[in-house]
Parts: structure tokens; sequence; C-alpha cells
């Protein structure tokens, strides 16, 4: 029974149509050689830049010293100098970027103690340092002098020990600190001995080393922060516990203070010591240009390698690659320089011997290597390796106790390192670390970077017998999509999203607790009212939604039955009637929920802000706040509720969709990263990709590829992102349940204003007020998102007619509180600001800017007055604005139509006539010219950047097509409808009445031998792709309450796919005549009965009377239906009249006058142009000359006027200010991606599970086969092979289907 149970209906249809489910755009295979790849360069650039750092400045040390050759005794203040640039240089760095923080980020002074102590210790540090390098390291040998800054790891491993003792634990690494202390203590005995031992009577030699030994020591001090904040954790004293604390919340005012200690200390040490040497500053200012050269590239490869080596350390780190990529590189790079300096020695010393018979001692090399005079036509580098010759000619190379010595000392200094920092190869790393995490001090050493790195790395006590990690607090996250009029087909792909998610991170057995999730699907006026029946019922969106989860349940369910199909049973779910509509409660195969609210919108307020006002209340004020204000009622106190509520509100994430949204997990937990490892970081978005086809959706691919890849890049990288869109992006509840958020997010349109910035841009005004409350929003750029756009060119500019004004409306409102926000938003500086103030200058001068173009274009062409030729160009964009105030909306659509087309073949004349202008001119310094070439430079090498997206730059054509489509007359109509506050998209006619009755006498279509239940489906699935018809309802016209112009009382544009309308009719009709007559008389009714027909039975459940009465009252205060005020909505009309009124006069006047200038300024060329010597480019053969021709009587100079040059320099400087920042956003998203891919290991494929069960299969049977069938033919065993292996192939093709 149980088998026949588990067996379909029909065992002979056993085909299936399966939706995409796997991610299959991205090129898994591309990515993992790119991780590779990127893994093996950063380990050898680590690897190389130690290395130059290190070499480059053991080469400034052998310069100092007093006898080498190639840079003269009396010229060692420069070597000096330089190394003491060297030693200087990160806190140079460290001071700028402490002091630019401090002035646009909070900043709090400290306390006097922990002042007192950091310069205190800072004063050892910079004394011993300079001490060390400046002064003792120019008398020590190379061998010496590569391997002594090795020991400046003993105070480290000393805290180690103390701090592990302190933890009271079994610490796994006390042995090895304690080993490493011995370590170093026994290089530093052989150290005095070999030097001290050499001439007893040599006090000089003896203060060297003496300096050399306090100099390390004083240096080691360099990392006690980072153990005095283990050793606070497990201490009881205040005072180390107040000095961090004091420590984390004034780093940028304890790092000036630290960074201009070290350069006073460093500049007096030096500037004494030159002096006491008898050595002249005065030499500095004449160098010879030999040693200058020397000097320079010197100094600049150990400046420029440190930097870099940082950095790339850093990267290292975050992509976790910690053991490959950044510890065994710092290992390996103090034994490649030793190498790199010993090496020629050896080989220079063998060569001697080669070519000098007899002289075989080291000593007799060393007079032939001191008495040498050197000379410019010598090789650098030979002349390099003899100076370090000469350092270690006071021992004697040939006796093998002093060579023992020297590699004993050596050996013990570097294996102390190595146990010092033996740590770190079991430090635990999270995906995206943030640097004050990694590294205790943002400052690196320059002069030994290595040592720092490793040292300054943080510090964790390894409990033996079990593996300690930093616990990562899960996040719950809430999925919240709205719906409206999607088709089938948009639906599909987000519950196919959800169902994906809930496999990746599943409830049942969960294998990872990073995250748990619970989606929500708000519905918006999903009811009809229907006056031929009693009561209401759902919509047929409504209808879809439940038939898609269905259907895409039974996806997930029997995805792994390959071979055999089985029935499996779906559990009951629950549907629940509620004070604004009803609630259905699905659990998906893994154990998460969907839970679907269907609004009425005759009980509660509909469009899509108040359903997200409708989800922040319920999930952020319901079920996250409720339980503690009980605990409190029970007696808790709120000290201890207060901890637990900030740490739930900050670990609740709300990730906001679309109803037509497609993602992967992957995305999903890229965004969830950003908010995770930066606590003040509000909202993230992905990267959202447009789908569709045609011209409209082609232009939008484009332009969104554009958007991200410099706009929203350089708002990241300079400041933060300015919108997150509301169709892919996550938000921290914390912030969102912020003051000034969610209630005034919340807050009722009262003024013309209002209408346009709260509701036309939801997302948008939702980060204006994140922004304003300190909040950063952040943008992902691996995070990808699909979503549905515009395909209809009416329907696209009745989206943007929404977009224009809120954008403008919300820019302006940042810019009007900078000063306040740049105080409260550390993310938010005035530069910024003021890099927004141009970009909306930039945007409403667009149309004149346009008009500017297409006159440039029309004086070229038609050989016009520059001045006729500006008048000529604004006469259609007038005549446009006359046909917006005076048209209805469709008529202005369809003007803007034939301008468009006409201005698409003017932008294909004037790209060509820009191209030939620039050939008969010879020149690239017009303003057209210009602007076409930086223009088509930037967008192909941010192609090249974005190789997964190259393929967009094709679409780039069309884009130029549409640029006066898109920034002239797009920008008319949207300020001219401005008080048009519809929606606009995925409307339906409004109905006057009830919904129309079907026809008396429908004609059916199907085939009259299939039952009434095959029909019904088989009509159903053929009426998806109708989902957008008239019939389903009335539509409420109004948008909170407004009467829309007279102009606009036609219906607004469908998104729909209309094949044949008849055909529509007729097919709906067949649905009304067979589903009339049994109709449920309830819409709960009919769910159930239509969810029966799909194998899953709903439940019908109640809510408590807790949430029951929380819904009565939101709705009460935040959500009642609006009443229908005629004079109030004739007055809010005719306040959003007024104040189009106004803003398209101050619009259209800005434009006027800018126009006007250029008009006068082009009249008076003579006397305000600009005048540049004209660059001619003379082609010819192979090559390329370059002319400047400064004589005006051969060629006239281009004459630029003033405003046009400054226009252009201000748009040269943004683009150049994004394309910088696109870069650095390009290479901290390759590293979060490549340490995503490394820590979230991936789910073998079905195929490879497949293959290899099939294989063991295939094995033994096949040897089963041969131990009972050996007397059979050989011919039988080959054909049994053969069938076997074809059963592998159909079963791996039947996984692929799936």
């Amino acid at each position: 029974m149980n088998e026949e149970r588990g067996s379909p209906e029909r065992t002979w249809d056993t085909c299936r149509e399966v939706p995409s489910i796997e991610d299959e755009q991205t090129p898994w295979k591309l990515i993992k050689l790119l991780k590779i790849i990127t893994l093996i360069a950063v380990s050898l650039l680590v690897f190389g830049l130690a290395l130059c750092s290190k070499a480059s400045f053991l080469v400034l040390i052998t310069l100092a010293n007093d006898l080498t050759k190639t840079l003269p005794a009396n010229q060692k203040p420069v070597a000096l100098l330089c190394i003491g640039c060297c030693l200087i240089a990160s806190s140079v760095l460290l001071l700028l970027k402490s002091f630019w923080k401090a002035c646009y980020k909070t900043s709090k002074l400290p306390r006097v103690a922990t002042v007192a102590l950091v310069i205190f210790f800072e004063f050892l540090v910079s004394g011993g340092a300079a001490i060390l390098t400046i002064v003792a390291m120019p008398h020590l040998d190379i061998v010496t002098n590569v391997t002594i800054l090795n020991g400046v790891a003993i105070l480290s491993a000393l805290l180690q020990v103390i701090a592990q003792c302190t933890a009271k634990e079994r610490n796994r690494y006390l042995l090895p600190s304690i080993a490493s202390i011995v370590l170093i203590l026994l290089g530093y005995g052989l150290f005095v001995y070999l030097y001290i031992t050499k001439n007893l009577s040599d006090t000089k030699m003896a203060t060297w080393v003496g300096l050399a030994v306090g100099g390390s020591l004083l240096m080691s001090f360099n990392w006690w922060e980072s153990y005095f904040r283990v050793i606070s954790k497990n201490s009881d004293s205040i005072f180390l516990k107040r000095l961090c604390r004091d420590m984390n919340k004034c780093e940028n005012i304890l790092h000036i203070i630290s960074s201009l200690l070290r350069i006073v200390v460093t500049a007096c040490i030096l500037g004494a010591y030159v002096p006491l040497a008898k050595m002249d500053w005065s030499v500095v200012t004449s160098i010879p240009s030999y040693e200058t050269k020397i000097i320079v590239i010197a100094v600049g490869v150990q400046l420029v390698s440190s930097a870099l080596c940082h950095w790339f350390a850093l990267a290292a780190c975050k992509m976790h690659a910690l053991r490959r990529g950044f510890i065994l590189p710092l290992y390996l790079a103090s034994l490649a320089v030793m190498a790199l300096f010993v090496i020629p020695i050896v080989v220079y010393y063998q060569d001697y011997k080669k070519i000098t018979p007899g002289a075989a001692a080291f000593q007799e090399y060393c007079l032939s290597v001191i008495g040498r005079t050197p000379t410019q036509t010598d090789s650098v580098f030979h002349q390099l390796a003899l100076d370090a010759t000469q350092t270690l000619c006071f021992l004697d190379m040939s006796n093998k106790v002093d060579i023992g010595i020297l590699t004993g000392l050596s050996a013990s200094w570097w294996l102390g390192l190595l146990l010092a920092t033996i740590h770190l190869w079991h430090l635990n790393v999270n995906r995206i670390q943030r640097t004050q995490d990694l590294f205790i001090r943002r400052l690196y050493e320059g002069a030994f970077i290595e040592q720092s790195l490793l040292l300054n790395t943080r510090f964790d006590i390894q409990i033996k017998g079990r593996k300690k990690c930093r616990m990562v607090e899960p996040a719950m996250v809430y999925l919240c999509a709205t719906m409206w009029h999607e088709t089938y087909e948009e639906m599909m792909k987000i519950i196919i999203s959800i169902f994906r998610l809930d496999k990746y991170r599943p409830k049942v057995d969960p294998k990872y607790n990073d995250f748990t999730f619970e989606a929500h699907i708000y519905f918006d006026d999903a009811f009809e009212h229907n006056e031929r029946f009693d009561g209401c019922h759902l919509n047929k969106y409504a209808k879809d939604l439940v038939e898609i989860i269905t259907e895409v349940y039974g996806i997930f369910t029997n995805m792994n039955d390959k071979f055999f199909k089985k029935k499996h049973d779906i559990p009951n779910q629950k549907i629940i009637k509620t004070s604004y509509g009803g609630r259905l409660i699905i659990t998906m195969p893994s154990g998460n929920n969907i839970v679907v609210h269907f609004k009425d919108k005759e009980l509660i307020r509909h469009k899509k802000r108040w359903s997200q006002v409708m989800y922040l209340y319920y999930l952020l004020g319901y079920k996250l706040m409720t339980k503690y204000y009980k605990r409190l009622q029970r007696g808790e106190t709120e000290d201890d509720l207060k901890y637990d509520i900030k740490k739930e509100k900050h670990n609740t994430y709300l990730l906001a969709l679309d109803g037509d949204t497609d993602f992967q997990p992957a995305s999903v937990m890229l965004l969830i990263d950003r908010l995770k490892m930066y606590p003040r970081v509000g909202a993230a978005c992905g990267r959202i990709h447009p789908t569709g086809s045609g011209p409209a959706v082609w232009f939008q691919k484009f332009e969104y590829a554009v958007s991200h890849w410099l706009q929203k890049t350089a708002e990241h990288v300079i400041g933060c992102v300015l919108c997150s869109p509301g169709c892919f992006s996550l938000f921290r509840a914390e912030a969102l349940m912020d003051d000034n958020v969610m209630k005034r997010y919340s807050t009722k349109s009262t003024e013309a204003s209002h209408y346009i910035q709260y509701d036309q841009g939801e997302d948008r005004w939702l980060c204006t007020l994140l922004l304003k409350q300190g909040w950063r929003v952040e943008y992902n750029a691996a995070s990808d998102a699909f979503t549905n756009a515009p395909e209809d060119f009416k329907e696209l500019y009745n989206q943007r007619r929404r977009w224009g004004p809120s954008t403008l409306g919300n820019v302006i409102d940042l810019l009007g509180d900078t000063n306040v926000i740049s105080k409260r938003n550390p993310s938010m500086s005035k530069p910024y600001l003021l890099y927004q103030l141009f970009g909306l200058i930039s945007a409403i001068l667009a149309p004149a800017t346009i008009c500017l173009l297409v006159a440039g274009s029309l004086a070229f062409l038609f050989e016009m007055n520059s001045a006729g030729a500006l008048v000529v160009s604004v006469i259609p964009p007038i005549i446009y604005i006359i046909i917006c105030f005076k048209l209805k909306s469709d008529s202005q659509i369809a003007a803007a139509g034939v301008l468009s087309i006409m201005y698409a073949f003017l932008m294909l004349v004037v790209t060509m006539s820009i191209i030939g202008a620039m050939v008969k001119e010879k020149t690239i310094l017009a303003p057209s010219s210009m602007f076409v070439v930086i223009m088509a430079g930037i967008y192909i090498c941010t192609a090249i950047l974005h190789p997964q997206e190259f393929l967009l730059v094709f679409y780039g054509l069309i884009y130029i097509l549409c640029i006066p489509s898109a920034y002239l007359l797009l920008t008319i109509y949207s300020m001219v409808n401005m008080n048009n506050v519809s929606w606009g998209t995925r409307e339906t006619k409004p109905a006057a009445g009830a919904e129309k009755p079907a026809a008396p006498n429908p004609k059916k279509t199907m085939d009259k031998a299939k039952t009434s239940f095959q029909r019904f489906f088989s009509c159903t699935k053929c009426c998806k792709k109708y989902s957008q018809m008239s019939e389903e309802g009335q539509l409420n016209v109004n948008q909170e309450n407004v009467i829309p112009d007279g102009s606009e009382s036609e219906p607004l544009p469908q998104n729909s796919i209309v094949d044949d309308p008849g055909n529509v009719q007729h097919m709906e009709m067949d649905i009304i005549s067979e589903t009339a007559s049994p109709i449920a008389s309830d819409w709960i009714e009919e769910l159930q009965d239509l969810s029966s027909c799909c194998e899953m039975k709903l439940d019908v459940g109640s809510l408590d009377q807790e949430e029951t009465l929380f819904w009565e009252e939101l709705q009460n205060k935040y959500l009642q239906p609006l009443p229908d005020d005629k004079e109030r909505q004739k007055k809010v009309a005719s306040d959003l009249k007024e104040l189009r009124n106004k803003i398209t006069f101050a619009f259209f006047m800005i434009n006027a006058l800018w126009l006007v200038a250029t008009f006068t300024l082009q009249l008076y060329s003579s006397i305000f142009a600009i005048h540049f010597p004209k660059v001619e480019f003379n082609v010819t053969g192979s090559f390329v000359d370059i002319v400047v021709i400064r004589n005006t009587t051969i060629a006239p100079d281009v004459q630029v006027e003033p405003i046009s040059f400054m226009f252009i320099l201000g748009f040269a400087f943004s683009v150049l200010v994004q394309f910088i920042a696109m870069m650095f956003h390009r290479v901290t998203t390759l590293i979060h991606y490549v340490a995503f891919l490394d820590t979230e290991p991936r789910e073998r494929k079905p195929e490879e599970e497949d293959f290899y069960f099939a294989a063991k299969k295939v094995e033994s049977v096949v040897s089963q086969a041969e131990s009972t069938t050996t007397s059979q033919d050989d011919s039988w065993d080959e054909d049994s092979e053969d069938e076997f292996y074809s059963m592998q192939n159909r079963n791996a093709t039947a996984t692929t289907l799936a």
C-alpha cells in the first residue's frame, strides 16, 4: 500500500517541465580560476613587496656605513636623512588619515591618564627605532642587520605569556611563547659575544652594540596595546578596562598625538646625531646626480613597497588567505633578503679566488674590497654587493666559529619571531573582517615591515582541547516582498528564489547557524467585491500566487526524483482570516515559512509605502518588541533587558523585495556580511539587473550598468549611497527603529511636496531618513538581483516621471541640512555633499546641455551661425513644453516618441559629425569632441573591469541615440507632470462600477472530451499571460485621496503581454460559466477548493487575541483607509499644480539663463573666448605625429566659451573621481567575493552525486556478472556493460533536466 501511495496517478507521465532553479548565470569555473589566480598573485605580491621594502631599507643602512664606497663619506647625512624619512613616512600617512577622520567624523578627547601612557610608550618606541636604525645599525654587518629586527618580538612574547597566564586556562601556545623568549635572548647573547670579543678595547663598538640591543628592546614596546586589551578582559583592574575603552573611543586623537610625537622624536635624534658624529648637514643641498639617483630609487622603492605590502597583506587576511598569503610570505621574506645579500657576496668572493691564485683567505679579499676606487661606470649592484661585503670584513669568514656564531644568532632571532607569531596559524578570521579587528594599530613600520605586520595582528587566547572561535551572533532575516499586479512569470521568479533560500539555509537539521529567515509577502488589493455574489473573493493575481506556491513546492519536493517519479504529499498549510483581509502560512520543505498577507483595500490602506509600514510595525514593533514589554511587566529590570533588546535589534534584518525580484542565496549572504561586520551600516543594496527585451530594456540595461559601475561605487567609496532600491535591499532593524525613521516614514502626506517626496520614491525617502540619523548605506557589486524593467516606452516614461521629481526632492532635502548631516553622519562629509551638489546642478542643466550639443551639431552640419543654430535647437523643446502643459498624458508620450525618433537620427548624425569635426579640425579640444572621447574611454575601461558585463557596452550605442529623449524630453515630461502622483506602472483600467458580467453564451475553446477539472486548470494556465486585463475588478484611481489632473483621467499603461484579447475574453468567459454554479460563498472556501485541486490542503486557523488587538490598533492609528473627501482632494490637486508651476518655472528659467549666457558668449566669442593652441594629429603610414601649432597664421587657435570650459572641467573631474572610486571598489569587491568563495562551501551538484552512485552501481553489477557468468560469451559481457553505462547516461540526463 505504501508503494502504491507513493506512485503517481499516471505512471506513464514521467516527463516534467521545470523552471530554472540552479544558478545558471554565474560562471563558477571562471570565478574559481579567478580566485586561484588572485590568491597566488596576492601571495607573490606580499612576498615581493616585503622583499623590496626590507632590501631597499638595508641598502640605505649599508650606504650609511662609514666604510662603504658607493656613497662618499661626506655624503653620509643624506643616507641618514633617508632612513629617517622611512621611519616617519607611515606616521605622516597616519597623521593625515586621523586628522581627516577627526575633522569629519566623531572624535572624543581622551583622559589625561590615557594620553600620558600613550605618550610614554610612543616616546620609548620612536626613540628606540631611531637609535636602532640611525645610530647603531650602520655600524653592524649586513647579516646581523637582516636578522636583528626579528629580535623586536621579545616583549610581545613576554606579554603573550602574561596574557595566557591571566586567562587561567590550559593555553595552547604558552610553551612556544616561552621558547621564543629564550631563543631571542640567546640571539642577543651570541650577538654581544661575537662583537665584544673581537676587540675588548674597542669602546665604540661596545657602544654601538649596546645601543643596538637597547634600541631593539625599546622598539619591542610598539605592540603593547594588543596584549593590554587581552589582559584587561581577564583582569579585574578598572584602570586597564578604562584605558582600553578610552583608546577605542578616542583613537583618532591619540593617533594624531602619537604620530606627531614620533615625527618629533625621530627628527630630534637624527638632528642631534649628525653633528655629534662630526658630519655636516650642508652636504644635503649639493649631492651629485649619480648619488642622487641611487638615493632616490632606494627611498622610493622602500616607501612605495612598504605601503603596498601593508595593503596587500591586509587584503590577503580579508580573503582568508592568512596562511598562504600573509604568514608564509612574511616568514620567507627575511630568508629571501638574507639570500639576496649573502649569495652575491659568496659569488663575488669565489670569482676573486678564481682570478687571484693563492688568495684563499677572506681577509685578503676584504683588503681588495676596502682599497677599491669605484667609478660611475661600474655596476650599482656590484658596488652595493662589495659594500655589503665590506661590513663583514671585521669577522674572519674563514673561521668556522665566527660563521657558526653568526648563523646561530640569525637562526635564533628568526625562530624566536616564528614562535612568537605561531598563534597566527590558527587565528580565526571572519569572512569580511574589519581592519581594526585584524590589526590592533593602524600604523605599520616601514623599516621592518614583516615584523610589524606579524606582531601587529590580533592576539587571541587559544585553549587546549578545543578551537576557540569568535562567536558571531546569528541574525534573523525577514524577507518582505510587496505585490500588486505581477504576472504569473514574475511571481514565479520570486517564489523560486524564496524556496531556493529555504533549501540553502534549512530550518530543519540546519548545518549553519549564521542566520534564519522568514518570508512575508504583502499582496495589495488582493480582493474583489463582486455585486453578483455575496462576500469578497480573491482576484486572479492572488489565486495565481497560491497556484505558483503549490507548483514550486512540488518542484522542490520532487527534485531528487530523477528516475522514478513519486507522489509526495504536501503537508497541510494554514489559512487565517484577519482584520486587514487574510493570511496564508506556508511551511516550505526545509522548515522555513512563507506568510502571505492578502490585503483588502476597503479594510486597510493600500499602496506600496503602506505595505512597508504594515510589515515594519508588525515585524519590528509587534514581533520584536512586544515580548520584552511582557518580560518587563513580569518584573525584569530595564537594565537587564536593554542589552538583549539592543542585540536583537542590531542582528535583525529586513530584506526588501519587489514582487518580481529574482535572486540567489549568495547575493543575500553578501549583503548580510556587510551589516554583520560594520555596525553603523543601516542598509546595503546589490547590483540590480533589469530583465526583458526590446529597445527600452536595452537602454535601461546600459543605464543601470553605468549607474552602478560609476555612480553607486563613487557614492560608496567617498561617502555613502543615497538610494538603496526597494527591489533588493537589506535594512537593519536598529536603523529602521531609530528616532525619526520608522515613525516619520509612516507619516501621512498632507502637503503637496509630501506626495512627491514621500510617495513617488519611497525607497529613496527611507534612505534619506537613515542618512539624516547618521546611518551608512552601502553598495555590494557582487550581490546580483534581477528584476523586470518596463518594456514599453509609455510605461518607462511614467516610471521615470515618478522617480525624477522624487530624486530631486530628496537630494535637495539632504543638501538643505548640510551642516547637521555632516556632523551627525560620518560618511556624509561636506566635500561629498559638494560633489552631490555638482551632480544636482548637472541634472538640472541637462536639457540646456542637450540643446547646446544639438546646436553644435547643426552648426557643423549646415555651416550655420552658432547663435542661429542655438535658436533652432531650442524650438522643439519649447514646442514639447507647450504640448505637455496643454495635452493629455498619452498625447505627451506620443509626441515624445515621435521627437525621440527624430532626435535619435540627429544623434547618429551628431556622433558622426563630432568624429568628422575632429578629423577636419585635427583636434579633440572642442567641448563636444572632448565629451565624446572622455565618455567613450571611461565607459570602455569601466566595462573591461567588469568582464562579466562587458557585452552591455554594445547597448551603449542605443543609449547614445536616446540621450536627448532621456535627458531632454523625459526631464520635461517628468517636471511638467509633477502634479500627477499616480503610480503609472502595473495599473489596469479602472471600472466605473462592479466587475463586468460575463457574456451569456461564451464560446468554449477546449476539447469537449476533457473533464471540467482539466478545462479549469488548462484555461488558468493559458490565462497566466493575461494577468493584467481589465476584468480583474475596480482600482482606486486616487493616490492618497488625490484627484489626478483632468488630463490624466485616462487609463495608465499595463504591464501585460497581450496576444489576442478576443481569445482572452472567451477563455475567461469559459471559466466563469464553468465555476459560477459551484462557486464558494467565501474567499476561504474558494481558496480551499483551489488548493485542494492543487494537492495542498488548507486548515483554517485564527490569530490570538493579542495579535488581533495589535492589527486593530495599527489600522486605526496608521493604516485606516482614507475617507473619500472630495473637497480635500480638490485642494491637494490644486496645491500640486501650484507646486508644479513654481518648480517648473524655476527649472526652465535656470536652463534658459544658461542658454542665454552661452548665446551671449557666442555672439562675443572674440572677446570672451578662451584660446588654446591647436593640437594636430598627423597620421603618416604607421606613425602618429602630435604637433602643437602656436602660429595663428598657420592654423587658428581652438576657442572655447568660459562657461562651457568650466562645465567640462567640472564634468571631467566628477567622472575622474567616479572612475578612481570604481577601481577601488572593484578591488574591495574582489576581496569580499574571494573570501566568500573560500568560506561558504558549495554543495555538490546533483550530477556529481548521480555519476558517483551510478559508477558504484556499475562496478558492483559488473563484478557480480563476471563472477556468475564467466562461462558466457564475451559479447554478452560487452553488451551488458554498454547497457549499464547507457542507464548511467540516462540517469545523468534526467538529473540535468531537473
